[in-house]
């Protein structure tokens, strides 16, 4: 009974109707893939040499990648909400970790999908509002969804149980009772049913994997995996063989989407865009020093640093992106709403933070450029990072001065010269004053660096502490 459950109705993404003419002039479907904790220096397109990932890597020869793309922050939640809102940090209604949703007002690329006449469908790790809030992907634009909306959820890979949302029979609740299912086994069973069922509509499959995530409760053993094939034999820490074999999971889950586009015959009429959150961490038993999954810049998990926040990022447009093709286009997270709006000819939202990217993705000239990009971190104090051009300025504490860096020169953030570029530092002052609107739930104020890790930002009315997502 739950085998026929989970692959007629919790994984089959039942079928609505649209208005629209399935054979009216196709806009290209888009699938977004973004990966948990997996690092710059994790895939071997980026340089990784132990770690196989064939099929990420055929996407980056096939398309376009870029080696100066920034995730929206250091951690799961906010930014997954620049992504979902095209503001920073800032801007954006979520900060940092924690249970505060989407808010009503926050208008996101799934209802920009959906009024654009998409099918607009999500598995994996939601993490930006539970279920009857104002973040709750039924009320996001959301056809469909499949996997978790806690994050802290998402941290087991044998859930009992998992949430899930059908906008054909309104259901909106927890599919219990999994038995121990692997859940990126789980994902892949949906993610081949909602090609399926979407193959005849302009679809959005937004596809948030929880892999190379650790499960924090279960320790140095947190790296959860049915097998450490194909790494069995190798020499390493068990812990380091387990994280190896998530991320070539990850990499097959790539490959069985590339398979069932073609089944399906609208491989041709898709892009796919592949990214990570943030930068690798350290849970779980894992040492992000032992694959160089930083790649070579400075910094994990948690950390405004490079290794932080710049993440690998892919697009694959067949007939559209040139092949081949490697770009140091410097970008952040923000930019795939106005990105993905041109492409899918919807109304820009007034407001973003973000630009569309679509001339350089196109290999038009990219007129349209940042000044600057901003972000803010609340989990250590209030920190907060600009990048200007080769310039990146760090602010770690408030009570702190500002390091400087020439990512140009100094891509590790190795030597602060601070000291040598006042005229710098002084324009990347003015920013962080001015780049951000004040929160209560995520205050800029000095005394703000008291705040302890553990301990709400606002009162437990508002915000529950930060976790480990």
């Amino acid at each position: 009974m739950m085998t026929r459950f989970l692959t007629a109705t919790a994984l089959g993404l039942t079928l609505t109707c649209f208005e629209a003419d399935a054979q009216q002039l196709r806009r290209p479907n888009v699938v977004l893939i973004v990966a948990d904790d997996l690092g710059y220096g994790d895939l071997g397109c980026y340089g990784q040499t132990r770690i196989r990932t064939p099929n990420i890597d055929q996407l980056a020869r096939e398309g376009m990648r870029f080696t100066q793309f920034y995730a929206g922050s250091t951690v799961c939640a906010p930014s997954r909400a620049t992504l979902f809102t095209g503001k920073h940090t800032g801007h954006a209604t979520i900060r940092g970790n924690g249970d505060v949703p989407l808010a009503a007002g926050d208008f996101t690329l799934s209802e920009m999908f959906r009024s654009a006449g998409y099918r607009v469908d999500g598995i994996g790790k939601w993490g930006l509002g539970l279920r009857g809030t104002s973040g709750d992907p039924r009320a996001k634009g959301f056809n469909q969804w499949v996997g978790f909306l806690d994050q802290t959820d998402a941290h087991d890979y044998y859930p009992q149980a998992i949430d899930r949302y059908d906008s054909v029979s309104d259901f909106n609740d927890r599919v219990e009772n999994l038995g121990r299912r692997y859940i990126q086994d789980v994902f892949n069973i949906a993610m081949g049913n909602s090609v399926r069922i979407n193959s005849d509509f302009q679809f959005f499959l937004y596809l948030p994997f929880t892999i190379p995530h650790a499960n924090p409760k279960l320790k140095e053993k947190g790296m959860q995996v049915p097998t450490d094939s194909p790494y069995t034999a190798e020499q390493w820490p068990q812990p380091e063989k387990n994280k190896a074999a998530m991320i070539t999971r990850l990499d097959q889950s790539v490959g069985l989407l590339r398979a069932s586009l073609e089944q399906h015959r609208v491989h041709q009429d898709t892009i796919i865009i592949f990214t990570s959150d943030n930068g690798p961490h350290d849970k779980g038993g894992v040492d992000p020093k032992f694959f160089k999954s930083s790649g070579p810049f400075r910094g994990i998990k948690r950390d405004l640093h490079e290794g932080g926040i710049r993440v690998p990022m892919i697009v694959w447009w067949p007939g559209v992106v040139e092949e081949g093709q490697v770009s140091d286009r410097v970008w952040a997270m923000w930019d795939l709403m106005p990105t993905l709006a041109e492409v899918a000819g919807a109304k820009v939202p007034k407001g973003l933070d973000g630009i569309s990217m679509l001339p350089t993705w196109t290999g038009g000239k990219q007129t349209n450029q940042h000044d600057h990009l901003y972000w803010e971190f609340h989990e250590r104090g209030f920190q907060q990072a600009v990048r200007v051009g080769d310039w990146k300025g760090l602010r770690l504490a408030q009570s702190e001065p500002i390091e400087l860096y020439n990512l140009k020169s100094d891509p590790a953030e190795e030597h602060n010269v601070a000291g040598e570029q006042p005229d710098v530092v002084k324009r990347i002052e003015e920013i962080m004053k001015t780049a951000r609107t004040e929160s209560p739930r995520w205050p800029g104020q000095a005394g703000s660096d008291a705040q302890e890790q553990d301990k709400p930002a606002v009162p437990a009315t508002l915000s529950a502490p930060p976790g480990p997502g």
